[in-house]
């Protein structure tokens, strides 16, 4: 598999977005909304260290990685960012004020000190909206085929945030629709200790203006994010692992949601 990792950089013709293709009936969409630390050209490392880009203040560390073996395993469609997070978030609403971080995790960000409204609306029209534009059309592709689909976001987690070891493996994130939620926290019981679940940990999954809630949430559809630590999904070999293990918690959460949608585990 192909991380994505630092030192990855496109051209003028960056695409701000990796398509994963799939049944459009396949009941379940995957979403990663920080799978790469790429930067197009122009804007250099913002002014960062490489070694700094390859931190979790970058892209979520694996994810892309786990996206890929679901999407495999599920034989479903996935939408995947291939810009850093630092760039913009695609993870934000586009009036949230975390959208372009000028400071993250004790690194500032000189290529984003001194962003104006203007260089924001440009990051706005080139990477967040085609992103979420792709997303967008891909669920209404789905629920055009008559089975619409589970949304399901994939992110992960430091084992460690400010001195304090997290316990968890697996968190499992959502707001007010919280039913493919449930069902998956009774699946990971089977295979996790109590400690080892995050129910709504490391964060909260209520953020207005996140891509579940533009693309979910506002069509109803059942949705949930799930975060993994990033220790256990920094190699391909172990985000296959836990990639194989996580298809069979969801495909087992998605067939007990009670909504009609069932899908099955390739081998």
């Amino acid at each position: 598999m192909d991380s994505g990792a630092a030192g990855f950089r496109e051209a003028d013709d960056f695409e701000p977005v990796e398509r994963i293709d799939g049944p459009l009936d396949a009941g379940v969409l995957l979403l990663c909304d920080h799978a790469r630390n790429a930067l197009p050209l122009g804007y250099g490392a913002l002014g960062l260290t490489e070694a700094t880009l390859e931190r979790h203040i970058a892209y979520d560390i694996g994810a892309r990685w786990l996206t890929l073996r679901l999407a495999q395993r599920l034989n479903a469609p996935a939408a995947l960012s291939t810009f850093s997070r630092l760039l913009i978030d695609p993870n934000r609403g586009a009036d949230d004020p975390t959208l372009v971080m000028r400071y993250s995790d004790g690194a500032i960000v000189p290529g984003n000190a001194r962003v104006d409204e203007a260089e924001i609306d440009r990051r706005v029209r080139l990477y967040w909206s085609p992103y979420r534009d792709a997303v967008q059309a891909t669920t209404e592709a789905m629920l055009a085929s008559g089975r619409p689909p589970a949304i399901v976001s994939i992110h992960s987690f430091t084992p460690d945030w400010r001195g304090f070891a997290r316990p968890w493996k697996v968190g499992v994130l959502y707001d007010d629709d919280a039913r493919l939620a449930r069902a998956l926290l009774r699946e990971l019981a089977d295979g996790l200790s109590v400690q080892e679940i995050g129910d709504n940990e490391p964060y909260s999954g209520g953020l207005k203006g996140d891509t579940i809630d533009a693309v979910a949430a506002s069509r109803g559809l059942p949705n949930v994010l799930i975060e993994v630590r990033q220790d256990l999904i920094a190699t391909p070999e172990g985000a296959q692992i836990w990639g194989d293990r996580l298809a069979r918690w969801v495909a087992a959460a998605l067939g007990g949601v009670g909504t009609g949608v069932a899908v099955s585990v390739t081998a």
